[in-house]
Order: C-alpha cells, then structure tokens, then sequence
C-alpha cells in the first residue's frame, strides 16, 4: 500500500526516523522531534495514521507518537496547539496476518480520535500473512484514496 501517499501526493513521515521518547510526565522529552513534526501535521486538515497491526494494537512508534499527544494537554503553552487536531479528519491504514482490521486495534484509534475531537474517516486494510501483493488490493486502495481526496 505504499502507492497510497503516491496516488495522494503526500508526503510521507517515518516515525522509525524521528526521535520521538515515550511520555514522560516531568515532561524532560520536550525537545524531541515530537513537537516540530505535530506542529507541521496540524498544518493540514486530513493525517492518515499508518502502522501494522501487532498484537491487536499499532506499532510501538506509533503508540508512542500517540502517547506524546498528551504533551498538548498538560502543558499549558501546547494546549492552543493541541485544541487545533479538533475538526480534522483521521483515518488508518493497516497491515496485519488477518482478513480484516481487529476491531479493538480499530477502535483504540477511533476512541483517540474521538477524545481529540478528530473525525474518523475510514481505513483501509490488507492481510499479509503470504506477503503482500498490491494487485489484490487495487479496489480497496482505490476507494480509500477516493474518500480521502472527497
């Protein structure tokens, strides 16, 4: 599916790449990439979350990216910042070794975006188990990419 953020063009960010420390309550982290890289994701209306599916939840950068939100709710100087996620439009694409999405992976998402004031869009999935062949889901690619462009 990564010809998703082709047939959209969009720039794609790799969490793997950032420095982005665990939720630290003191707040000691406060100068990782987590900030710069939310401060230029708020600057667009829609944010596609990516990350396979282990053990029925995201990947562990992705969690943590998640967790960092949290940043923009304690800390008073960030909480302006963080209120401008209400109104956007989120939406997941996923791998994983099953047919469909895990409902409660699903829902961890759709639970964040709805405590943030986010609207959920829609995912799109495809099961890797025997590898991942694009082929099977140009249909479903296609009508993913066709509700985010809407």
């Amino acid at each position: 599916m990564g010809w998703v953020g082709s047939e959209l063009g969009i720039n794609i960010i790799d969490l793997s790449e950032k420095n982005i420390s665990p939720y630290d309550y003191e707040h000691k982290n406060i100068n990782d990439d987590f900030i710069p890289l939310m401060t230029h994701l708020l600057s667009h209306e829609k944010i596609i979350f990516s990350t396979p599916v282990y053990w029925y939840a995201a990947s562990a950068q992705m969690k943590t990216f998640i967790d960092r939100t949290s940043d923009f709710l304690d800390l008073e100087e960030f909480k302006n910042i963080g209120r401008r996620l209400r109104g956007k439009t989120a939406y997941i694409v996923c791998t994983s070794i099953s047919s469909e999405a895990d409902q409660s992976f699903l829902n961890s998402f759709k639970d964040t975006f709805e405590y943030l004031g986010m609207n959920y869009g829609g995912h799109v999935h495809a099961n890797c188990e025997n590898g991942y062949f694009p082929d099977e889901y140009m249909e479903d690619v296609s009508k993913f990419v066709k509700s985010v462009k809407g």
